[in-house]
């Protein structure tokens, strides 16, 4: 993505030189012990990296920039982070730093939790929007991405699925969220390019719009309420609930069947191995009286 926002190329994450990435994540790797005192912090350069994509994309991404942005000299960099490879990987588990409110992350039922994740991914996403640039398929899993995962999958798991499964609804609300967050950035991205607003746009289009629809072509669409493209509703929220819907009732439904059943076996009434005597009257002790309607419970 280029300055302001447009669509260049594409990255990938893992694409360096993964055992030096770990160490750096994890704090692992040897530090040196010779040469002059450090003045930055392998901290600092990483925040910087972030600011610089975030004004101005990763087209702008570079060693020699982002010394520039710390007032360094390029190769002094390299005390900190082997290059540009490296250095994405740490800037994605950065901007993947988990609250550490359990508050925000819901009132304790899978579904608010979820719910939390959703619209917490989206809100990074806006924050960050180099990291729709950038091919995760294969991510280098860091301190801050494990503990954004165990805070979610710790309050899913009384969802009652399988592990798989949990992974699966994880990777499911996250999919959606990037579906919604790349359509809200090329909005974006076609509001600045063309110097036209949403309203705008469909504005000059109305005219012949409205010739089509009287045209008697488009019934369907005819027939629709004034407000069915209105731009104050919210589709995102829309589908994120509908998804969640789907969830519970397969949860529920799951539950249901693993459940024991609550019906009492029903246990045929003992009787003597000689037989009841069919020639003795309605006495009790000789078994129950047949013609007698059943006694009813209380």
């Amino acid at each position: 993505m280029t300055s302001g926002g447009q669509t260049s190329g594409r990255e990938t994450s893992g694409s360096g030189d993964i055992t030096r990435t770990l160490d750096l994540l994890w704090g692992t790797g040897r530090r040196p012990s010779r040469g002059p005192k450090p003045g930055l912090t392998l901290e600092r350069v990483v925040e910087a990296a972030v600011e610089l994509a975030d004004r101005e994309g990763l087209g702008a991404l570079s060693m020699r920039r982002i010394a520039t942005e710390l007032g360094t000299g390029t190769m002094s960099l390299y005390r900190y982070v082997p290059g540009k490879a490296e250095l994405l990987d740490l800037m994605l588990d950065r901007v993947q730093r988990a609250s550490e409110d359990p508050a925000d992350f819901g009132d304790g039922h899978w579904r608010s939790a979820l719910e939390v994740l959703g619209r917490s991914t989206l809100a990074l996403y806006r924050r960050h929007p180099w990291l729709l640039e950038v091919n995760q398929s294969r991510p280098i899993l860091g301190p801050s991405a494990l503990d954004g995962m165990e805070k979610v999958m710790s309050r899913i798991k009384p969802m009652g699925l399988s592990d798989p499964e949990l992974l699966s609804v994880i990777i499911m609300i996250e999919g959606y969220v990037v579906g919604a967050a790349r359509t809200q950035l090329y909005q974006q991205e076609a509001e600045r390019t063309s110097g036209l607003t949403d309203a705008e746009f469909w504005e000059a289009q109305q005219p012949a719009l409205e010739k089509a629809i009287l045209s008697g072509r488009y019934p369907v669409l005819a027939s629709l309420a004034e407000d069915t493209f209105s731009f104050d509703f919210d589709h995102f929220e829309f589908g994120l609930q509908r998804i969640l819907d789907g969830l519970e009732l397969f949860v529920t439904t799951r539950a249901a069947k693993a459940a024991p059943s609550s019906a009492p076996a029903s246990t045929p009434p003992s009787v003597p191995a000689a037989g009841p005597d069919r020639s003795a009257g309605p006495d009790r002790s000789a078994g129950p009286d047949r013609s007698a309607p059943p006694e009813q419970s209380s």
